[in-house]
């Protein structure tokens, strides 16, 4: 893994348009109540911050292998609930990469803001290890 992406940040993603059914769907999957889908559970951003994390993780640059991966910690910070018909966006920055006893660490931060305006929802902050071969 290349640790020289530290600190590099990656372009927004396209506008993700937030479902009343998308919120359903997730509140089921992770055992949560769906309510009255007027806003999404709070650690519904993960859906859009993962997919704006494939953006590090596929860069071959980097060299990330992902195969490997076991999650380590997840963090959000909500600045206000995510809710139906919002349109976001996320940038993705490579916080930390480092080597440790020979599994890559690596933390992303996810800036997801207001397609339309830019006002923060969310950040996300994930550390992925992908594990080395023993």
């Amino acid at each position: 893994m290349n640790t020289a992406y530290a600190g590099r940040s990656y372009p927004p993603t396209e506008p993700y348009e937030v479902g009343r059914e998308k919120i359903r769907e997730f509140a089921l999957a992770v055992g949560s109540d769906p309510g009255d889908g007027r806003t999404a559970p709070p650690t519904f951003p993960i859906v859009l911050s993962m997919h704006a994390e494939k953006q590090v993780v596929d860069d071959p640059g980097f060299g990330f292998d992902f195969s490997r991966v076991v999650h380590r910690d997840q963090r959000f910070e909500s600045v206000r609930p995510v809710r139906p018909g919002d349109r976001l966006t996320v940038t993705v920055e490579v916080v930390a990469a480092d080597t440790v006893d020979g599994n890559d660490v690596v933390t992303l931060r996810g800036h997801i803001r207001e397609a339309d305006g830019g006002a923060p929802v969310c950040v996300t902050t994930s550390t992925l290890v992908s594990r080395g071969e023993r």
